[in-house]
């Protein structure tokens, strides 16, 4: 069921506070919320948390026989899920508007700008492929889902690994990870998602990374895609406010900043997380 709408003391505490350049947790106007990374036993689980708002992902690969329209390309496909467990405001086998949101985005930022090199996920051209399969799972919504999940599912790609392949003519066969070492995906590049919210008053600045009272008084939410290599590569804006071409220039210039931050931190973590681990190849 739908949570009861912020009251009219609440919303105008928290106008009041932003037009100060305050919000409610302490953080700047344009400050994210502490990201954490936490790794699964298998390689391809990930756990990620901004703030209270906490998501699952977890990457799997099967060989299936390709499409004979594109013989030389994997698949991969998204899956997201919402439960009631994340908020009381989802409910169970019914689609809501926030996991339609995030799984087009995943699609756009995953899928359509290429960052998975399909090609590379061919075995045997036109008889065997790789089948990714990236699945999303909401454990708590605290605001701001969209960038948490599609954070997580980018963490779980460069931290999937897929078994080792051996073609001797026509015969395929799959090492396991005890013979071969697994092999990491071939990624062109990682985008990062990072969500504006606006306001109705124009005197009220832009928040990055809006928490869950910010996002329910917004007056319009911009999600920018991008890369470290400072890549465009999606803007959606869902409505609410009109923005002039100055503001969007703006808060893609932060947007630039904060993803060479947030790509420094993935690649620490994935580093330390790699070195803990113990592959056994006998």
């Amino acid at each position: 069921m739908r949570p009861p709408s912020p009251s009219i003391p609440e919303k105008e505490f928290l106008f009041t506070a932003l037009k100060q350049s305050l919000r409610l947790d302490g953080r700047h106007a344009l400050e994210m919320r502490p990201i954490e990374l936490s790794f699964g036993p298998e390689l391809g689980w990930v756990e990620c948390a901004l703030g209270k708002t906490r998501v699952l992902a977890h990457v799997d690969a099967k060989m299936i026989k390709p499409p004979p329209e594109r013989p030389f390309e994997g698949l991969i496909t998204i899956h997201s899920e919402i439960s009631p467990m994340a908020s009381s405001e989802y409910e169970v086998g019914r689609s809501s508007e926030e996991e339609v949101t995030i799984t087009r985005m995943l699609d756009k930022v995953v899928r359509r700008s290429d960052t998975v090199d399909k090609e590379s996920l061919c075995i045997l051209a036109g008889q065997r492929v790789w089948h990714l399969r990236l699945t999303i799972h909401c454990l708590a919504d605290s605001g701001n889902l969209l960038d948490c999940a599609c954070l997580a599912g980018l963490v779980a790609l460069k931290h999937f690994r897929r078994p080792d392949v051996e073609v001797i003519g026509e015969e395929v066969t799959v090492h396991p990870p005890t013979s071969r070492a697994p092999l990491p995906l071939s990624l062109h590049h990682t985008p990062y998602c990072f969500t504006f919210a606006f306001f109705p008053d124009t005197s009220i600045p832009p928040v990055l990374d809006p928490n869950l009272l910010e996002q329910r008084l917004n007056g319009g939410l911009i999600s920018i895609a991008l890369n470290a290599q400072r890549e465009l590569c999606v803007v959606q804006k869902s409505g609410g406010v009109p923005l002039v071409q100055e503001d969007v220039l703006k808060i893609v210039d932060i947007a630039v900043g904060k993803a060479k931050e947030v790509d420094d931190f993935v690649e620490s973590r994935l580093k330390e997380d790699w070195e803990g681990r113990k592959v056994e190849v006998r």
